[in-house]
């Protein structure tokens, strides 16, 4: 895969925008769970760019390998939280909404494990990280990083 092209190259003003609104509104919420949805959303969104950052910054931040390869199949998977649950199926909708809409028992389940502040935090993270994943998969980008180095956008 060749990128498109470079959009910090193309668009600087904006890219500099996007991404320092992107890093200051780094919710409260912790920094562990906010990789599961990075992750969650990247592997529905397909952007191996993102799922190479993101699961490298996971497990810095302390995810186990076992918990990062079931998030795929997290509705099935005994290792998440009630809190973590709620989380990913929020941004299961919010990343699908065309089709999933947000369904009232799935805000539920966010309102019951979520303060109204963390609910609004976390879904403009969710809307982040799916900008961050058209991006990377609308121009084609894919930064090879080693694991113990990656950085997050």
């Amino acid at each position: 895969m060749t990128a498109r092209h470079d959009p910090f190259a193309a668009a600087p003003v904006q890219m500099k925008a996007w991404l320092d609104m992107s890093l200051k509104i780094a919710p409260a919420i912790e920094h562990s769970l906010l990789e599961l949805v990075k992750i969650r959303a990247s592997q529905i969104n397909g952007c191996a760019n993102c799922l190479n950052m993101h699961t490298a910054d996971a497990r810095k931040a302390g995810e186990t390998e076992q918990r990062i390869y079931l998030l795929s199949a997290w509705h099935e998977a005994p290792v998440y939280s009630a809190r973590e649950r709620a989380a990913l199926a929020w941004t299961d909708a919010l990343t699908l909404v065309s089709s999933a809409r947000a369904p009232q028992a799935v805000y539920d389940a966010l309102a019951a494990e979520f303060t109204p502040e963390e609910q609004v935090q976390l879904t403009l993270m969710i809307n982040v990280i799916n900008g961050w994943n058209r991006l990377a998969v609308g121009f084609d980008l894919f930064h090879e990083t080693k694991p113990a180095t990656a950085q997050a956008a």
